[in-house]
């Protein structure tokens, strides 16, 4: 009788253990699942959940076109015609400071440049010290080589003393090219010719057209 109640006591035991090594699996089981849950929203919900990521972000606007980045700039030749001795004088206000531009004017900070177009580069004002830079780069003042020289003095002569930035616009520095060229130089303007607009063509094309529409007019008319 003893040993009978023993066993039912031990196997009651076991019984009660197994239970609570079965609820216990159960919570964690719920628990990694449930974590599970909570990371796939989380995911989803702040960080943009796509399983199939686009190879391009964002979205097409039909009909927009990409500007461009800007007009391409006119010839130096094109620029030169758009432009007045006036307007050089204007401009040539930024280089007063530095420079006089009258017959037999004295040197300042930089040279006299009565007569510079057309001159050697580097020595057409007697008593003025060129940076050897200058006096050793050869050639003369053209017009195209005045143009890159009022671009970017630096850029164009390495080495030479002049502290100017330089002129960004083409206009700008055409101008001042023109009134230097008027004072004491005389040099030929390069030629440009205008490009013509097609007034005529386009008129023609109306005109075909116009009378086009007439004849298909007159054609319905005529076939009903």
């Amino acid at each position: 009788m003893t040993q009978e109640t023993n066993n039912e006591a031990s196997q009651g035991a076991d019984q009660g253990s197994g239970d609570l090594f079965n609820t216990a699996a159960g919570w964690v089981l719920f628990a990694a699942g449930l974590g599970l849950g909570f990371s796939i929203l989380a995911d989803k919900y702040f960080h943009g959940y796509d399983p199939e990521r686009p190879e391009q972000l964002g979205y097409v606007i039909e009909g927009a076109v990409e500007e461009d980045s800007g007009a391409k700039e006119i010839s130096f030749a094109e620029a030169l015609a758009s432009v007045t001795v006036e307007d050089g004088e204007k401009v040539f206000a930024k280089c007063s400071a530095c420079h006089s531009i009258d017959q037999g004017g004295a040197n300042g900070v930089g040279p006299n440049l009565y007569g510079v177009m057309g001159a050697a580069i580097g020595s057409h004002a007697p008593g003025y010290a060129y940076s050897s830079a200058m006096a050793s780069f050869g050639g003369q003042w053209g017009w195209d080589e005045m143009n890159e020289w009022l671009k970017n003095p630096r850029g164009y002569v390495d080495g030479t003393k002049m502290g100017f930035a330089g002129l960004s616009s083409i206009e700008d520095r055409a101008a001042v090219a023109l009134y230097m060229n008027a004072n004491g130089s005389s040099l030929a303007l390069p030629e440009f010719t205008p490009a013509e607009e097609p007034v005529a063509e386009e008129a023609a094309e109306g005109e075909v057209a116009a009378e086009a529409a007439t004849e298909e007019a007159a054609a319905a008319e005529a076939a009903e």
